[in-house]
Formats: C-alpha cells, sequence, structure tokens
C-alpha cells in the first residue's frame, strides 16, 4: 500500500491550477456568450430590415404587428445587452483593481491620520 501525502506546496500548486482553470473557463463562457449575442442580434436587425421591405413594397403587414416586432425585437436586444454586461462585469471582476488600489489607499490614509492624530 502506497500511500503518499501531498506537502501544502503540491496543494497550493493544484488550488492554485484549479483557480486559474475556473478563470479561463468563466472567460472563455464570456466570450462564447458574446459571439452568440453579436450573431443572433444581428441575424434579427438583418430580418427586421427585410421585414420592414415587405411592409413598405407590395405585401402589407399589419402596423400593429410591426410596432409589436420593433418592440419585441428592440426590447429584447436590450435586455440580453445588460444580461452581458453584467455577466462581463462579473468575469472580468478581479480585472478592475483600481478599486482594490483605492480601497488600500484610502485604508492607509485613515490609518496614518489616526495615528497621527493619537494622543
Amino acid at each position: 500500500m502506497d500511500v503518499t501525502m501531498k506537502t501544502s506546496e503540491e496543494k497550493n500548486k493544484e488550488t492554485a491550477y484549479e483557480r486559474a482553470r475556473k478563470k479561463v473557463d468563466a472567460i472563455k463562457g464570456f466570450h462564447g456568450h458574446l459571439k452568440v449575442f453579436v450573431v443572433i442580434n444581428l441575424l434579427l436587425v438583418i430580418l427586421r430590415m427585410e421585414l420592414g421591405k415587405l411592409i413598405t413594397g407590395t405585401v402589407e403587414l399589419d402596423e400593429a404587428f410591426s410596432h409589436w416586432l420593433d418592440w419585441n425585437t428592440y426590447f429584447s436586444t436590450g435586455l440580453w445587452a445588460i444580461a452581458l454586461l453584467i455577466h462581463g462585469l462579473y468575469v472580468y471582476r478581479d480585472s478592475f483593481g483600481f478599486v482594490k488600489r483605492w480601497e488600500d489607499r484610502k485604508m492607509k490614509e485613515f490609518l496614518d491620520n489616526d495615528e497621527k492624530n493619537k494622543p
């Protein structure tokens, strides 16, 4: 029976690898989401433009249907864009280091002021 015990350094490497793997997977997922968003919405716009030609061409579609189609096309795109923005902010949350650096500077500033003002 061969029992091998992992050192804490090996465990740390595995943990770091798993964190890095999860970040890469999250970024890949966001990029896939972005690609699907662009492709689908380009198709929707093209389809909507073609339907617009139908409306102004020889075939007349109901005006209420046209407004409904506009509303649903742009509303769904807007909601999806908001969801994509939230997804991107979540995936790239660690990239916003300037907020963390600002927090660290402010904390240090307040701590320094407290030290100076102690009796």
